[in-house]
């Protein structure tokens, strides 16, 4: 096959090969290889044109030959196949006849539905431009019916414009009559206009613009069928095809725009008076023309774009009249003019505009700049007003064909409502405005950080003006979040003040610790930081947001005093100490200190009764840890001293007061050592100890508490006296006279005229020191009766029953020294001392039994004890 394989190519071609046999070049032809001038070499491509013709005659002989090989061989599967052939003939045949009934029933159907389809093609396409053109006539009938009442309408108009010209400028009976006076400003004018001219104004320009808008839909109808759905205008053939002569607009009429400049004109008047209502509407609060305007508005179609631009106006009004307030150049023009009116053109040196005062110069510029705010002040109030006038309005009025809100409808083009909007712009142009003029001028900064509280006055002037007019608040118990707002750009002048503020507290403080513990602040020292505190306190008072600030630089003041006094409190051993004979240094400092921080606690818990809980809470931290200091100051020192008092009035049990001793000895020789000491050391806390804190109404509690403590001491150590005896009795009656001496004279104050005391302040304890007498020279029998005991606690007379008896005493029993006894009593309850002493009686009379001794002995005593602990456990009972 390979002598073929020139001829099996699939690019063969028989002309392109008998050419290159011909011209002698091979066969296909090999790309980039240069063409032989002549060979002749045995390749077919090579060879002469007889050889070739030769071999191709050759080849055709062979392929012959081939072929009647390969139909010999398998002449019976040709057989087959050519029988084959037959019958797929005649199959053949059938389908070519049902494919010629097809075409003939496809040419029926051709005739039945393509032919008249196509008519009808034709004739819908007809229909179309019919229904276009009918269409365009009808909305050119209706846009000729619409310009001519316009036409109407705008007649209405001016002839109300004439009639409330004729009014304005002539005073006639009749508009006397209607309650107004006759004016020469137009403004005026309008505003005394009768309503009933107003309202017929109003209603006039309130259909034009309505008719203005639906002009302008059908003009538009190309490109905005939104607006013709609303007056039943959107023509059917707009939706039925895609000829560009479906949107045909109106104005490429010739009657359509004849009337074009008319309604132009209309539109402009119609917007013209609109926005006249609307500023006349809102400079005079007058909210139902303020109403129809906006109606006005909204059929116009530019309700949103309108109220927008309302607010922006506003809006930067009020931010030019921030800029002017705070500009001192233009101040400092308004000086220079008033001082050349006064003085006299021609006698004025023309300096150069100054932006910072002289020291001559200072005081005109503070009047100025703060009259310059309160202009401002006035301004802002004026816009806001109008800014919730026109909000009030928008939020009321509906459009009453389709029942839209109008504030609806402007917030498709607000971001946020008119007020919000309004109130945001105000505080960030405030504080833009403050913030650069304080960095700017120097002489703006000081004014209006040391004038903070009249600043800040002149807002709540401005909050109280809008409060009628709109929902703001700003009272002590609530303040709105746009009060908040505006004040917070004003932070930087706040700061400011708090900052002096609190260097005034901070020398204050500083200058009372400025001596060290040579010198320590005293009470008027406190007093003087409490006052400047509530100084402090009484100028901000009138703000609730203020007052809360300058309360938490307070409260850092006061805890810079805490600091600075804990440095100096001395806590080590001398501090206590009451060896005497005079008050040691750390006493006196320590006593220094505690009277300096009373006064001024003392001082600042008053400011309870003139602030709000929300300052006070603020405050109260701090002036517990003042009472707390304090409390830390005097409580060792008293407990030290009630330790010291108890160890004297222990030595009572040194003493003998059984009969041993002379009677007459101890009636004469007055009173025992243990009590002089006593004396002595109570004279000594009083004039030295207690001298040092000048506390009159601590430390008359303090007194009180001593002598309760004193009383209530010496009564339990003489009840558990043992032995005791006549001759003792007597020694502790006397102890006693001298005791109460004592007393009254450490109760007595400097500014009373004789010795004497409170003894009604000591209650019942002054009262067991009186019955205690009396109880030591009762019979046995008398010792249980209540009425003989009255004002003793039973415990005493317990103990007093058993000092008769040869019964043990408690602390005996246990092991106890007399000391411990009376501490284990002051820190239990009665009940517990109750048991104590019943438990006693019953282990003697267990013990005596197993002794084999003789109970009879104390028999009288138990059934007294016994006696006194029904009486004491029936008492609460009844």
């Amino acid at each position: 096959m390979s002598d073929y394989a020139v001829f099996a190519h699939p690019d063969f071609d028989p002309n392109d090969y008998a050419n290159a046999i011909l011209a002698g070049e091979p066969y296909p032809p090999q790309p980039g290889k240069a063409r032989p001038a002549k060979s002749t070499g045995l390749s077919p491509a090579s060879e002469d044109v007889s050889v070739a013709i030769t071999k191709l005659t050759v080849s055709l002989d062979d392929v012959e030959k081939q072929l009647k090989n390969v139909v010999t061989t398998h002449h019976e599967d040709l057989l087959v196949q050519a029988a084959g052939v037959s019958d797929l003939e005649g199959s053949l045949g059938s389908v070519r006849t049902g494919l010629n009934e097809l075409d003939s029933s496809l040419e029926k159907l051709r005739h039945k539905i393509r032919v008249p389809y196509q008519s009808l093609q034709k004739h819908v396409s007809k229909l179309e431009r019919l229904q276009q053109a009918s269409d365009i006539l009808r909305r050119t009938s209706r846009f000729v019916i619409l310009a001519r009442r316009l036409e109407m309408q705008l007649a209405e108009m001016n002839k109300a414009d004439s009639t409330e010209t004729e009014r304005s400028g002539s005073a006639k009976p009749r508009v006397q009559t209607s309650g107004a006076s006759p004016v020469s400003s137009g403004a005026t004018a309008r505003a005394d206009t009768p309503l009933e001219g107003e309202d017929d104004k109003e209603r006039a320009i309130s259909k034009a613009a309505l008719t203005i808008a639906e002009l302008t839909a059908l003009l538009d109808a190309s490109t905005e069928t939104s607006h013709l759905g609303r007056t039943g205008d959107v023509p059917e053939g707009e939706h039925t095809g895609g000829d560009s002569e479906e949107s045909i607009p109106l104005s490429s009429i010739k009657a359509v725009a004849v009337h074009l400049p008319f309604i132009d004109a209309a539109r402009a008047k119609v917007t013209t008076d609109m926005e006249g209502m609307v500023f006349t509407g809102l400079a005079t609060l007058n909210q139902s023309m303020l109403a129809s305007s906006l109606q006005t508005a909204h059929n116009l179609r530019v309700l949103p774009d309108l109220v927008q631009n309302l607010v922006s106006d506003l809006s930067e009004a009020v931010e030019g009249r921030i800029r002017s307030a705070f500009d001192l150049a233009r101040i400092s023009k308004d000086i220079m003019t008033k001082d050349s009116a006064s003085i006299g053109q021609g006698l004025l040196y023309k300096s150069r505009v100054r932006t910072e005062p002289t020291s001559v110069t200072a005081p005109q510029w503070t009047a100025a700049l703060w009259g310059s705010i309160e202009s401002l002040i006035e301004e802002m109030a004026d816009c806001c007003i109008k800014v919730y006038t026109l909000e009030k309005v928008l939020k009321v009025k509906r459009d009453p064909v389709t029942d839209v809100v109008f504030l609806d409808e402007a917030m498709k083009v607000l971001e946020n409502r008119p007020s919000t909007t309004f109130w945001a712009s105000l505080g960030r142009s405030l504080e833009k405005q403050a913030r650069d003029a304080a960095k700017g001028s120097s002489f703006l900064q000081q004014t209006l950080s040391t004038g903070y509280p009249r600043l800040l006055r002149l807002f709540h002037s401005f909050f109280t003006k809008i409060a009628v007019h709109t929902d703001t608040v700003y009272t002590q118990s609530q303040q709105s979040p746009e009060t908040v707002l505006v004040l917070r750009a004003l932070s930087n002048f706040e700061s400011l003040y708090l900052s002096r503020s609190s260097n005034k507290l901070t020398e204050a403080v500083g200058q009372v610790f400025s001596g060290g513990t040579r010198t320590p602040p005293g009470m008027s020292d406190g007093v003087n930081i409490a006052r400047a505190v509530a100084n402090e306190l009484d100028s901000a008072k009138f703000d609730p947001l203020l007052v809360q600030s300058v309360a938490r630089y307070a409260v850092s003041s006061l805890e810079l005093l805490l600091t600075r006094a804990d440095n100096l409190i001395t806590r080590e051993r001398a501090a206590t100490t009451l060896i005497g004979p005079v008050a040691t240094p750390q006493q006196v400092l320590n006593g220094s200190l505690a009277t300096c921080i009373y006064h001024c606690w003392s001082r600042l818990d008053k400011l309870r009764e003139e602030y709000p809980e929300s300052v006070i809470s603020i405050l109260r931290p701090a002036i517990i840890k003042l009472d707390d200091t304090f409390e830390r100051i005097v409580d060792p020192l008293l407990a030290a001293i009630r330790r010291e008092l108890g160890a004297i009035i222990a030595k009572l049990h040194r003493m003998d007061f059984s009969d041993k001793v002379d009677p007459m000895a101890a009636m004469g020789g007055g009173p025992s050592p243990y009590m002089k000491d006593l004396i002595e050391k109570l004279t000594f806390i009083k004039t030295e100890i207690l001298a040092q804190y000048n506390v009159p109404d601590v430390s008359r509690q303090w007194v009180l508490s001593l002598v309760r403590f004193v009383i209530k001491t010496f009564v339990l150590h003489a009840s558990i006296a043992k032995p005791l005896g006549e001759t003792g009795k007597l020694q502790l009656t006397s102890d006693m006279t001298e005791l109460e001496f004592g007393l009254s004279a450490f109760m007595a104050e400097k500014t009373q005229a004789k010795r004497g005391a409170d003894w009604e302040a000591v209650g019942d304890d002054y009262r067991a020191l009186r019955v205690m007498r009396h109880l030591l020279f009762l019979d046995n029998a008398a010792l249980a009766s209540p009425k003989h005991t009255a004002g003793l606690p039973p415990l005493i007379v317990l103990h007093h029953i058993l000092v008769r008896s040869p019964i043990t005493l408690p602390h005996a029993l246990h092991g106890w020294a007399e000391a411990e006894y009376v501490r284990w009593v002051e820190e239990h309850t009665e009940e517990e001392a109750w048991t104590l002493v019943e438990g006693d009686v019953v282990h003697w009379e267990k013990i005596t039994e197993a002794e084999g001794g003789d109970p009879g002995a104390a028999a009288e005593y138990v059934q007294l004890a016994r006696a006194v602990l029904a009486n004491a456990q029936q008492r609460p009972a009844a």
